[in-house]
């Protein structure tokens, strides 16, 4: 089923342990090539939008098999939330590694609106859009760790 592939982002979903941290992290095979190869922030934000409404048809059909609201397989949206943490981010490893950090953090963490949005709108929408938000506190995240912290970094953990 074609849902299932989209939805588990090629199967990560799949993983018996953490699916979310395992879908976040097998979405930097997506997004680390844009990053370091300076894809332009809005081609990366095309890109999110347009797996945004993929895994909506994808997690809406996923739950309606399996009568489930926002099921742990479905990690599309993880990856919509990487990248849409991702898509100022400069060239660099560590911007890779504090861009899913900070990803995670507020996956879990779901302050308002995540925890609205992960309570309140349902159906593949709703699984799609927390973690959108997530993604939005993240970029605003990473933008702060970008100006404040890592000018404070040894140059080589930038280049």
């Amino acid at each position: 089923m074609a849902a299932l592939v989209v939805a588990t982002f090629f199967g990560a979903g799949l993983s018996p342990k953490a699916p979310g941290t395992v879908g976040s992290a097998a979405s930097l095979i997506l997004w680390g090539p844009m990053v370091m190869w300076q894809t332009p922030w809005w081609a990366r934000l095309i890109v999110a939008v347009v797996l945004f409404a993929a895994g909506t048809w994808a997690a809406n059909a996923i739950v309606a098999h399996e009568g489930k609201q926002d099921p742990q397989k479905v990690v599309m949206d993880e990856v919509v939330g990487m990248g849409i943490t991702l898509c100022l981010a400069p060239p660099t490893w560590i911007a890779l590694v504090t861009g899913f950090v900070l990803f995670r953090i507020f996956d879990i963490a779901k302050p308002w609106p995540v925890s609205w949005a992960d309570k309140h709108v349902k159906d593949g929408f709703g699984t799609m859009l927390d973690d959108a938000f997530a993604g939005a506190y993240a970029l605003a995240a990473f933008l702060l760790v970008e100006r404040y912290v890592f000018p404070l970094l040894p140059k080589e953990l930038l280049a």
